[in-house]
């Protein structure tokens, strides 16, 4: 399989809206189907500290950490790729696509009410009142952004949504997306 048959899933969404929960469930999903696959969660491949002054979100490194890891599972065969992160600017779109080896990128956004995604900040940060307050506020900026952005390709709600029941429906997007790109080339999607 060519990077042009692979297919990245980019789970989008603000704070607390459920995106890595969805990756998780999106990956035990796939498993029980059989397709091989790698779960990469973006705040962790750019999780370091202090973050360089103008990237206070280490976002290059995140997208060169991103180019690395795709390379080497691609190597192992895998061409599925699961990304839990945020996309919240049209012009880092072509970076992911790059960053994924030109593969095709489904952006799909997880939202939640905000008293949900309030809910699990608080659950998240209980010990640490500081980070509460900032990913309590981050999440409204945030949710308002990608809201204006309207960069996905589906939007699903994770309020009163299962997690297995939203990988189903991100998956259904994937395959769509697949289904589509597979006419256009004149090939059959698996």
């Amino acid at each position: 399989m060519t990077a042009n048959q692979g297919l990245a899933i980019f789970i989008n969404g603000t704070v607390g809206a459920g995106k890595t929960t969805a990756a998780e469930a999106l990956g035990r999903m796939l498993e029980h189907k059989g397709v091989a696959h790698a779960i990469i969660d973006l705040d962790e491949i750019r999780r370091a500290w202090p973050a360089p002054s103008g990237d206070r979100f280490n976002h290059e490194l995140e997208l060169t950490n991103l180019t690395s890891l795709v390379a080497n599972y691609a190597a192992t065969g895998i061409e599925t790729f699961v990304l839990a992160g945020v996309l919240e600017d049209e012009r880092e779109t072509p970076r992911y696509r790059h960053a994924v080896g030109g593969r095709r990128l489904l952006i799909a956004r997880i939202t939640a009410t905000e008293a949900i995604r309030k809910a699990r900040i608080r659950a998240r940060h209980s010990e640490d009142p500081e980070g509460e307050a900032w990913h309590l506020h981050r999440t409204v900026e945030l949710e308002n952004i990608l809201e204006h952005e309207q960069l996905d390709d589906v939007v699903i709600d994770s309020t009163s949504a299962t997690p297995a029941g939203i990988a189903e429906q991100v998956w259904n997007a994937a395959r769509a997306l697949r289904s589509q790109s597979a006419e256009s080339s004149g090939t059959q999607a698996q």
